[in-house]
């Protein structure tokens, strides 16, 4: 699919986080891009409306769909029965999900996946960065915004290699498959497997299924690289096809001093702008990438000690003296007991305060909250807040303090439904020789992190 067969597209649920960023990347290869959604927030309405992509108006308008359209990619955001995507059903258009597209724009080139629960936009971002510090060519899809690159998607005709963060939530709503199952790689990583996505895998081994497949679809002369710490992964990574290439990685061996992390090296300690065990995972499945692609390690050394991480991920609001503020898109369990762990290592002279919002539907579900068992266990002061709100929004029972702190099995668990009560009492501790963590892939119903994080330090 180049540039010259197709010039019209139109994005179904062009506001959400990766599908603005396609139909920027698009825009920017000289496409005509056209799109809706019903709802579109920030940093995607500014950004699509400097590139004059911003729909007039929210909603869904049939009447965009006309037979001049090339084809149509429709985001997750989306429902089946959507008027526009019926529509293009009706006219017979080429309708692709966000990865069929991905992949039909990526055919002739090297494609690495890098599948996991958790970790995989790290390891997507230290590549990139690694491959960008020495000028290599490559297009990407990423689910964070990294810095140094203007969006989370790039699509070239010229370059050889494409990097994608390979997520394993369906892909659209009429192609209810994992999306790392269409990008069809040839190098593949796994980073880890813990059970997520309750709404669509019901049970542990459906989803450490997907992971499975993926694996099992690895070209001949393919290569997976998988964490030979995690035991979920083990189970779906045994090297069964004799005409692929298995490598299993461990957590790069490192040491701490005066709260820095060292990555040691047979000719010198490097030091890190990241830490915490989770990164130096992260850190050895992307020089395993990086070295089947052809960087050496001293190249790739060289690169990572500038990496300041990935946007939202240990992501630093702010430090004074003995007290930092961080904020974290954890929500997954073992997202947040790696964090939370990460943190009180570096730090083990601190006490530590970290907060944990419920947003997700997986974790608001009280068949799923006992994944949750002791993940907040290294905090000193640990918090749980959710909104109520969005448990009437997702039709879901209500919960009690009671259902946290048993799924949990942590009596010391603090429970806020009350965002500013939360801030309210974060603000009134004492904070010297203290840090804090706050983890979502929400907003704690739109609170300032960035004021809170001020008053603080102050």
């Amino acid at each position: 699919m180049t540039q010259t067969a197709l010039q019209n597209i139109h994005l179904i649920a062009t506001g959400g986080s990766i599908m603005h960023n396609l139909a920027l990347a698009l825009h920017q290869k000289g496409l005509t891009i056209t799109g809706s959604d019903d709802e579109i927030f920030e940093p995607a309405q500014s950004r699509l409306k400097a590139a004059g992509l911003l729909p007039a108006q929210e909603g869904w308008f049939p009447e965009k769909i006309t037979s001049q359209l090339d084809a149509v990619i429709v985001g997750m955001h989306a429902r089946p029965d959507n008027p526009e995507l019926l529509k293009a059903q009706e006219l017979g258009l080429p309708v692709y999900s966000f990865p069929e597209f991905i992949y039909e724009q990526s055919r002739n080139k090297q494609r690495v996946v890098i599948g996991g629960s958790h970790g995989k936009t790290s390891i997507t971002s230290i590549i990139m960065h690694v491959l960008k510090h020495h000028n290599w060519l490559f297009d990407y899809a990423v689910g964070a915004q990294l810095e140094g690159f203007d969006n989370m998607v790039k699509l070239t005709e010229e370059a050889p290699i494409i990097i994608i963060e390979g997520d394993e939530y369906l892909s659209s709503p009429i192609q209810r498959v994992p999306k790392f199952h269409l990008y069809h790689h040839h190098i593949g990583v796994i980073s880890g497997i813990s059970w997520d996505h309750i709404n669509v895998f019901p049970d542990p081994d459906t989803y450490r299924k997907q992971f499975r497949i993926f694996t099992d679809m690895t070209p001949k002369a393919g290569v997976i690289i998988y964490n030979q710490d995690d035991e979920q992964v083990l189970r779906v990574c045994v090297p069964r096809n004799p005409d692929v290439k298995f490598i299993g990685y461990s957590a790069h061996e490192h040491e701490v001093y005066n709260g820095v992390t060292y990555l040691t090296t047979k000719k010198e300690n490097i030091p890190l702008q990241i830490f915490g065990e989770h990164n130096l995972q992260n850190i050895s499945a992307a020089k395993e990438v990086c070295k089947q692609l052809g960087i050496k390690s001293q190249g790739f050394y060289e690169a990572v000690a500038t990496f300041k991480g990935a946007a939202r991920r240990l992501e630093l609001l702010g430090s004074h003296g003995t007290v930092r503020v961080y904020k974290d898109f954890a929500h997954a369990p073992s997202k947040v007991m790696a964090t939370t762990q990460a943190i009180k290592d570096q730090f083990p002279e601190r006490k530590l305060v970290a907060c944990l919002e419920l947003h997700t539907f997986s974790s608001l579900n009280k068949d799923f909250l006992p994944q949750y068992q002791q993940t907040l266990n290294a905090a000193d002061v640990p918090i749980v807040y959710f909104n109520p709100k969005t448990l009437e929004h997702k039709r879901m029972p209500a919960l009690a303090a009671a259902d946290i702190t048993q799924a949990f099995g942590n009596e010391k668990i603090q429970v806020f439904t009350d965002s500013q009560a939360l801030a309210d009492y974060l603000k009134s501790l004492r904070w010297e020789n203290q840090n804090l963590l706050l983890m979502s892939s929400g907003t704690y119903n739109n609170m300032d992190l960035g004021e809170l994080a001020t008053a603080i330090l102050s």
